[in-house]
């Protein structure tokens, strides 16, 4: 896995080779979504490959903490980091059902995760790609191979189903 030069951006649709299993480890990830859903929480998930295992997954537990922290991404980074029994999450992938937004682009700088794969696309607040391409700026010491659109559709049609129950 290679990780991108400060100031190369490198974002990688779903056409690439390794899709089938960027594919399977997405599934994981809207399992986590699914749960987040089940405590009235908005359904993102995400999971912490390393080696081919997953060694962590989360989904939103904003509403079920009470934290505005509590995001799937910042929880499953946690959980690795502790798993690792490191902040630097050298070697990982990173899958989350959506587009992370600032503050999680922020935590995948920071533990120096090399590769993020995500679903579906976030025009409010993504950080990604497409309000900020935080995780690819040239001017920070690390950059992240991004891959979107695993699984997009999967990812929208489980966030809308919870929005329309809530109206």
């Amino acid at each position: 896995m290679t990780t991108a030069e400060p100031g190369t951006s490198v974002n990688r649709q779903m056409t690439e080779p390794h899709f089938l299993k960027h594919e399977y480890f997405m599934r994981l990830a809207l399992r986590e979504a699914k749960r987040a859903a089940e405590h009235d929480d908005v359904p993102i998930g995400a999971v912490v490959v390393l080696g081919g295992e997953v060694i962590a997954g989360a989904g939103n537990e904003r509403e079920l903490r009470r934290s505005p922290t509590a995001h799937a991404e910042i929880l499953a980074i946690e959980e690795a980091a502790a798993r690792m029994g490191s902040w630097r999450l050298l070697d990982t992938v990173l899958y989350v059902t959506v587009e992370p937004c600032v503050m999680c682009a922020g935590a995948i700088l920071q533990a120096r995760i090399p590769h993020l794969v995500y679903g579906a696309p976030d025009e409010k607040a993504g950080a990604v790609d497409t309000l900020y391409t935080v995780c690819n700026d040239p001017r920070l010491n690390h950059c992240v191979e991004v891959t979107s659109g695993v699984l997009a559709d999967d990812s929208v049609a489980l966030l809308q189903k919870f929005f329309r129950k809530r109206r």
